[in-house]
């Protein structure tokens, strides 16, 4: 959440800074500034409540702001309303210090109370402008910023990645950070500062990771990286494998729908990177067939999507592999002590590798003594940085919120481990893995077959578009997968849904089904079919409408459930990559016929960095 953006160079800094504000929209916000080093370092803030488009439009699109160097941010409120007030940059009160953040604060009040005593006047509700005067008292006992800023991170609790303008340093732009993400790019004479890729994509695919409680100085053309005493340290260049294409809609009327389309390619290419002449090889990721045969049980970690990513695992893992396998929610796993056994292993699930309580689960398991794993999609993220092994998914940049592609080659990931782990393990004889193997290849097809007929999804959505609430059930897997549907229709249609294993209706759910309420039910577990289907009769007979994803033909489907979308078939504990398909486009549709920001939902953001 939230989004920064810095740059020095030749070029008119407001341009470059608006123009990555544009890529980083997909982050959530509700306000968004810029300021900008004019002639003579003096320095211009603009800010504005709302949309970009509010921005763009308060400075004729940056033409108004004038100099080389800035920075640039938008905001998702923690501290304090939405307001133009409490946007960012803050500055200190003769603006020698201009500064963004992301992240929180947490010992904020305590620094106001002291620095308010030291004759600081505040002027918003943010803990943001905190730290900027906090960081403007330690400037003015020095006039060295890395030593205002090693002070400042000395004396602050909390998250953050700020980006800092000071009086008496023209062209160059200041960063620090902790637990919340920021990458630099250089190229052509020309330096960025972003907290996601996107933002500078258009510009270079080499960037550098600023580390956890690491600094950094940019000038134009350079980069300079300290750590939190202000020791020079040497940074190696990560080459992004992403291109700016990639970040745009490429004809698509939202980005969420061109992601969806994109899952084929991505799932491909993630599992190439593992499978090679029908074998899974993981040795990539550290994860040697030795490695894999001493795996006891596993622990595995998320939020949200990534969450539900591990309760497919729990299910195709366990069967696949006889691991024993539990599923814990990344924000509860380091409050609760848990238990680590020896030879436990700990995979921990992320799209953005930077996702706040997902880091923690990592320190927490590590500091236990646990062996961890991360399955990421952000190479040189601060996930895959401090994880023992990282198996990375190829699914490219993803901009709409709500995710599609990443979900499925998490997914795909997981699958390919829990088969290598039952080859290891002799599980699965020559035969098996073979077909399992053959199975997980198939998969790209089959989600393209599926995605050849997105008109029944759309025209089963418009159906349902009118509807308040909406139950997902299914079995085994599919209830797995009924988690995901549920979480798309109501992060992006605003259409309150839930999820449940379709035994538990009679504890109580039940009650709640009323007339024309939809109830999609997916179906692809044989041993639990006619179970499922007893299931979506009793809701029926309560005036549900009903919905099924299937790959069954048989007619008893056809005259429960009002409509039937088909999937392809594969092995069922593989199911969830086709099933939930539909079910991201039927979420979709129902977005589209309610006329929302589909790639911006409210109050979400992308990558959720702070607690």
């Amino acid at each position: 959440m939230c989004g920064i953006v810095g740059f020095t160079g030749k070029k008119q800094a407001a341009g470059v800074l608006l123009g990555g504000l544009e890529k980083l929209e997909y982050r959530g916000y509700d306000s968004a500034g810029l300021a900008v080093q004019g002639q003579g370092g003096k320095v211009q803030v603009v800010k504005a409540e709302g949309r970009l488009g509010a921005l763009l439009s308060k400075t004729d699109g940056g033409n108004t702001v004038e100099g080389q160097c800035g920075i640039a941010h938008t905001r998702w409120a923690t501290h304090g309303e939405p307001s133009e007030r409490n946007a960012h940059p803050h500055y200190s009160n003769d603006k020698a210090v201009v500064a963004v953040h992301n992240g929180i604060i947490e010992n904020y009040l305590a620094l106001r109370a002291e620095l308010e005593e030291k004759g600081y006047v505040f002027y918003s509700q943010t803990d943001t402008e905190v730290a900027v005067k906090l960081i403007d008292y330690f400037f003015k006992q020095c006039g060295e910023p890395l030593v205002a800023l090693s002070e400042f991170m000395r004396r602050a609790r909390g998250s953050y990645a700020i980006a800092a303008l000071f009086e008496g340093f023209p062209e160059e732009v200041f960063a620090a950070r902790k637990d919340s993400p920021l990458l630099v790019g250089i190229a052509d004479g020309e330096c960025f500062l972003a907290s996601d890729a996107p933002a500078i994509l258009a510009y270079t695919r080499k960037v550098y990771y600023i580390g956890n409680g690491e600094m950094a100085r940019l000038k134009k053309g350079s980069a300079e990286f300290f750590d939190a005493a202000g020791k020079r340290i040497e940074k190696a260049s990560v080459v992004l494998e992403w291109s700016a294409a990639s970040a745009e809609r490429a004809g698509f009327a939202h980005f969420m729908l061109k992601e969806i389309h994109e899952q084929p390619q991505a799932v491909a290419d993630t599992l190439a990177s593992f499978v090679r002449e029908g074998k899974i090889d993981l040795s990539g990721a550290g994860l040697f067939e030795e490695t894999l045969r001493r795996i006891s049980s596993l622990v595995i970690v998320g939020c949200g999507s990534a969450y539900h990513v591990g309760v497919v695992a729990q299910y195709a893992i366990e069967s696949i592999a006889r691991v024993p396998v539990r599923v814990e929610l990344a924000s509860e796993f380091r409050y609760r002590v848990p238990i680590l056994q020896e030879n436990e292993l700990v995979l921990v699930i992320s799209q953005s590798g930077e996702t706040a309580d997902s880091l923690a689960a990592v320190r927490e398991a590590r500091a236990r003594g646990a062996k961890t794993l991360a399955i990421v999609n952000v190479v040189g993220s601060s996930i895959a940085r401090e994880a023992e092994n990282v198996i990375y998914t190829l699914a490219g940049p993803e901009i709409a919120v709500a995710t599609t592609k990443a979900y499925s080659t998490q997914l795909v990931a997981i699958y390919a481990l829990g088969v290598a782990l039952g080859r290891a393990r002799g599980e699965l004889g020559d035969t098996e893995y073979a077909r399992l193997v053959a199975e997980l290849c198939a998969l790209p097809e089959k989600i393209s077959a599926t995605l050849r007929d997105t008109e029944s999804a759309r025209q089963v959505a418009t159906g349902l578009s009118g509807a308040k609430d909406a139950f997902f059930i299914g079995r085994g897997v599919d209830f797995a997968a009924c988690l995901e549907g549920s979480l798309k229709m109501k992060e992006i249609s605003y259409m309150h849904s839930e999820a449940y294993a379709a035994g538990e209706l009679k504890h109580g759910t039940i009650s709640l089904v009323e007339e024309g309420m939809p109830v999609v039910g997916v179906l692809t577990q044989a041993a639990v079919l006619e179970k499922t289907l007893s299931n979506m009769s009793e809701v029926k007979s309560r005036g549900a409408k009903l919905v099924a994803i299937t790959w069954f033909s048989e007619g008893e489907i056809e005259k429960i459930a009002d409509f039937v979308l088909h999937i392809p078939k594969t092995d069922e504990r593989f199911a969830a990559s086709l099933a939930v398909v539909p079910l991201q486009l039927m979420a979709y549709y129902v977005s589209v016929a309610r006329g929302l920001d589909v790639d911006k939902p409210r109050n979400l953001a992308k990558s959720v960095t702070v607690e």
